[in-house]
C-alpha cells in the first residue's frame, strides 16, 4: 500500500534545499558549477540552423572547388547539391589564390547566399605566398561574409609539401588557427584524405570524379553533424 504524503511532509526539493543551506557557501558554488558543466557537456544540440531544401549556397574557391580533373557534373558542389537538395553555385576558379578570391568575394555577397563553403589556399602554397599573407586574405574573406550576415564553413586544404606530392597529404595548419580565431566551422581532412589515395586522384593535387564524390559525401555528413543539413 502506498503511503500518502501529508501537506506537511517535505518534498525532495525542500529537503535538498535544507541540505544546501547547511553546506559552506564555497561547496554550494562548486556543486552548482559542476552541474552546469555536466549539463552542457551532455548536450548534442546542433550548433547551427538547418538550411531547408532550395537554400542558396555558394562553393567559393579554386580548382578543387571548380572540379579540375572531372566534368562539371562531377565537381563536388554539384554532388553536394544532389545530396542536400540545396541550390549550390560553383564559384571555383582554376588557379585562384586567396588574394584572387578576396578580390571577388563582394560579387558573391551580392548573390545573398545562405551559406558559403570557402576552400582556398592551396595555390598560395604552390606560388610560395607567405602563410601570414594567406591567413590575412582568408580572414578578410570571412570577415566580409560575416559582416553581410552570411554563414561560412571553412574547408581546409592540404599543405603541398614534398611528402604530399609523394601521396601523404595533410592539412595546412593555418586553417585550424583561422577557424578558431574567427569562430567559424572547419571541415578538416576532407581533401587530405582524398589526395592521399591514388584511386581518388586525377593528378598529384586534384581529385578525379570518384574523389570529388567522396569529398562531397564527407562534407555533407559534416554539415549534418554541424546542424546545417538534414
Amino acid at each position: 500500500m502506498m503511503t500518502r504524503l501529508s501537506n506537511n511532509t517535505p518534498t525532495y526539493f525542500q529537503r535538498a534545499a535544507t541540505v544546501l543551506k547547511r553546506l559552506p557557501a564555497f561547496i554550494v558554488s562548486s556543486l552548482l558549477a559542476l552541474s552546469t558543466i555536466v549539463v552542457m557537456g551532455c548536450s548534442n544540440a546542433p550548433t547551427e540552423q538547418i538550411l531547408p531544401a532550395g537554400s542558396n549556397v555558394v562553393a567559393l574557391g579554386d580548382s578543387l572547388t571548380y572540379g579540375y580533373g572531372a566534368t562539371p557534373e562531377n565537381a563536388y558542389p554539384n554532388v553536394l547539391a544532389d545530396l542536400s537538395n540545396w541550390q549550390v553555385a560553383n564559384a571555383g576558379i582554376n588557379g585562384n589564390t586567396s588574394r584572387d578570391v578576396l578580390a571577388r568575394v563582394d560579387g558573391v555577397i551580392l548573390q545573398h547566399p545562405d551559406l558559403v563553403l570557402l576552400g582556398v589556399g592551396g595555390n598560395d602554397v604552390l606560388q610560395r605566398v607567405q602563410p601570414a599573407t594567406t591567413s590575412e586574405n582568408i580572414t578578410a574573406i570571412i570577415s566580409k561574409l560575416k559582416a553581410a550576415d552570411i554563414q561560412v564553413v571553412l574547408i581546409a586544404q592540404p599543405y603541398f609539401s614534398a611528402s604530399a606530392l609523394l601521396g601523404k597529404a595533410s592539412d595546412n595548419p593555418l586553417y585550424k588557427d583561422i577557424a578558431k580565431a574567427e569562430k567559424v566551422p572547419l571541415y578538416s581532412d576532407g581533401w587530405s584524405k582524398v589526395l592521399s589515395n591514388d584511386r581518388l586522384k586525377s593528378d598529384q593535387i586534384h581529385a578525379n570524379p570518384a574523389g570529388y564524390q567522396e569529398f562531397a559525401k564527407g562534407l555533407f555528413v559534416y554539415l549534418q553533424n554541424e546542424g546545417l543539413a538534414r
